[in-house]
């Protein structure tokens, strides 16, 4: 590995601030549990998340460690999962080396935090983000080092006001970094969360990067840093405004529907599903995105007019929200 980049305290450094953002995520979420708990009053125990710590052994095709912490059947997230890993195997699989394909076959080094929290309430959006840095490098040859990450918003219920306040947090966590980079990330989030087999948007966007390494090391690890710290601003304004919305039935049953997409593109499309799954990593980790009830339906069109019918004509459409 590049001596720049796997020194002791490179590598701390990654981790440190990683293992710390899946901290401050994790207490956020237990603080809107308890503060849920704390207002319905019932005498039942808020739900605290489950940290599930995990070590890959010498033998097996990856070797490191890592902590799954998931929050399942509280009053607020129905399932909410954030893991962190750091990972070394002995050749990248074939969806780490699509655009880097002289590193096909070569020794890597991974870590990162990945998280999805599908809410209970379906007028709360599923969220998505993840920030991950990657090292790789045949024997002899000069490594190379990148980082990748974003966070998007997957709305049932589309408002304005949610999109462009999390929009606007994507913009203001890349400013210090170049003007440009909104609008680029943006364009290729909207062209990595699209649905090929369905034609369709996963939801309103948000912010994609990947093989990310201008202006050196020092850069591309601050800008991928202010995308994670700029995460819970981004998110839990939306929580807080939707999470008292009353819904029925049909919201709930459209929330199910739509949640089947979710699967979809994980499954199909995910690169980092399939990163995770071509690297012989550890698979309930892996799925902690898919949500604890989905549904699928036949050829089901929403009625003119409708909220339900909203989402596709005009959330799940292309648009600059700030």
């Amino acid at each position: 590995m590049n001596q720049h980049f796997n020194t002791e305290h490179t590598v701390a450094q990654v981790r440190a601030y990683l293992v710390g953002l899946q901290a401050c995520i994790i207490g956020a979420l237990e603080a809107v549990e308890a503060q849920a708990a704390a207002a319905e009053d019932d005498g039942q125990a808020a739900v605290h998340a489950l940290i599930d710590p995990w070590r890959k052994e010498p033998g097996t095709p990856l070797q490191g460690d890592g902590s799954t912490q998931i929050i399942e059947g509280g009053r607020v997230f129905e399932r909410a999962g954030c893991g962190f890993s750091h990972v070394r195997g002995p050749q990248l699989p074939p969806s780490a080396t699509q655009h880097r394909p002289e590193l096909a076959g070569a020794p890597f080094e991974a870590m990162g935090v990945s998280l999805v929290f599908h809410p209970r309430n379906p007028y709360v959006p599923t969220v998505h983000m993840n920030v991950r840095m990657i090292a790789a490098g045949h024997p002899g040859q000069e490594p190379v080092c990148w980082f990748g990450g974003g966070m998007d918003l997957t709305p049932y219920y589309g408002f304005d006001e949610d999109a462009q306040h999390f929009h606007r947090s994507c913009r203001d966590a890349l400013a210090p970094f170049g003007d440009d980079k909104y609008p680029r990330f943006k364009q290729w989030c909207d062209e990595y969360f699209y649905l090929k087999h369905r034609n369709e948007q996963r939801g309103v966007g948000g912010i994609f990067f990947d093989d990310f390494s201008e202006r050196g090391f020092a850069h591309s690890l601050a800008m991928t840093q202010s995308v994670g710290d700029a995460f819970l601003g981004a998110y839990l304004p939306i929580l807080e405004r939707r999470q008292g919305m009353a819904y029925g039935e049909r919201e709930r049953d459209f929330q199910l529907y739509r949640r089947g997409r979710y699967v979809e593109f994980n499954l199909v499309w995910d690169r980092g599903t399939h990163f995770g799954l071509q690297s012989g990593g550890r698979t309930e980790s892996i799925l902690l995105s898919m949500p604890p009830l989905a549904s699928w339906a036949y050829q089901r069109v929403p009625a003119e007019g409708t909220p339900e019918a909203a989402l596709t004509q005009h959330y799940l459409q292309r648009h600059d929200w700030v």
